[in-house]
């Protein structure tokens, strides 16, 4: 027969029962519960600027982060200021708690994405999310490519992302020491953000005739990466979306460019790349990439950065 012993009862332990009692602090521990500590406001609190917001994905997008509860600046060129005020008007109708705002800029401009930042904060409050949608393509052979193709392409898709990142992200870090004035750990604690960038399938696999557009994408993901790092400690994650043959006017050009090339007339390309190439069998829609945006500027993906996420239906697998 096995023997056993009955324990004594477990003893409650109060402030004055542990009176010279020392506990041992796991200090990796204590560290990774102050890191996750961020916190993303309620819906309705959220604000999100969206540039190349006029048509297209980036119209998708911000009128999905509108459901989602942000408040949203649309900022495209001044050329598409009609078809901004219209998205603002769609926004407002959606009838939900969420304001919109609309603010012409040249995200190839330093100054211009800066007075965009600071129109925002000051008419819909602190920025949480930046999306930086804006960009370019151009169908042309590489040996016939100028100077003025290649800096334009690089320009916008680069350096329009990198102003648009810099711009939100000195925002986001003056709204952390505003609410909490020299205390570096406790501003990032209340509040961090999300910048979120326009990549594309041809970041991960080029497309001939698209060499310099391949180029600028791939230096979006890399970019994308560097911010995660750099930022990470004021708690503000850096991620990009990577749309592959979608139903819009950047692809009608595309689709152009490719039929010249080929001989095939208008539309044929689009739907010959989609039939051969994607494994859901249709050409993407840009709800579909408002989908993945909308997880990303959302509190599930706090956790989330320094990642190009891919939404082409099965063109390209990683």
């Amino acid at each position: 027969m096995s023997s056993f012993r009955i324990l004594p009862p477990l003893r409650r332990l109060t402030p004055s029962s542990t009176s010279g009692v020392r506990f041992r602090t796991n200090p990796v521990s204590c560290h990774l519960r102050t890191l996750a500590t961020t916190t993303t406001p309620p819906p309705g609190n959220r604000v999100a600027i969206v540039t190349g917001a006029a048509r297209g994905i980036g119209r998708a997008i911000a009128l999905r982060l509108a459901r989602d509860g942000y408040s949203i600046t649309a900022s495209d060129l001044p050329a598409q200021q009609a078809q901004l005020d219209s998205l603002v008007g769609e926004i407002a109708l959606l009838g939900t708690a969420v304001r919109a705002h609309a603010h012409a800029a040249d995200v190839t401009s330093p100054a211009e994405v800066a007075a965009l930042v600071r129109s925002s904060a000051d008419t819909l409050g602190p920025l949480d999310t930046m999306v930086a949608n804006a960009g370019i393509a151009q169908v042309k052979p590489l040996l016939e490519l100028t100077p003025a193709d290649f800096s334009r392409m690089l320009e916008v898709n680069v350096a329009g992302v990198h102003y648009c990142f810099q711009a939100a992200a000195r925002q986001m870090i003056a709204q952390q020491e505003k609410a909490n004035p020299g205390d570096q750990a406790a501003a990032a604690v209340v509040r961090g953000g999300k910048l979120i960038a326009a990549a594309s399938i041809v970041a991960f696999k080029p497309f001939a005739l698209l060499g310099h557009y391949s180029a600028s994408k791939w230096a979006v993901r890399g970019l994308s990466q560097v911010y995660a790092m750099e930022l990470a400690r004021h708690r503000i994650t850096a991620n990009a979306y990577a749309p592959g043959i979608v139903d819009t006017s950047m692809w009608e050009l595309i689709d152009e460019g490719l039929g010249h090339r080929d001989g095939r007339a208008k539309g044929e390309s689009i739907r010959k790349y989609s039939d051969e190439l994607i494994a859901l069998g249709r050409t993407s829609v840009p709800e579909d990439v408002a989908g993945l945006v909308s997880f990303l500027a959302s509190k599930d993906a706090d956790y989330v950065t320094g990642q190009t996420y891919i939404v082409d239906g099965g063109i390209i697998y990683t």
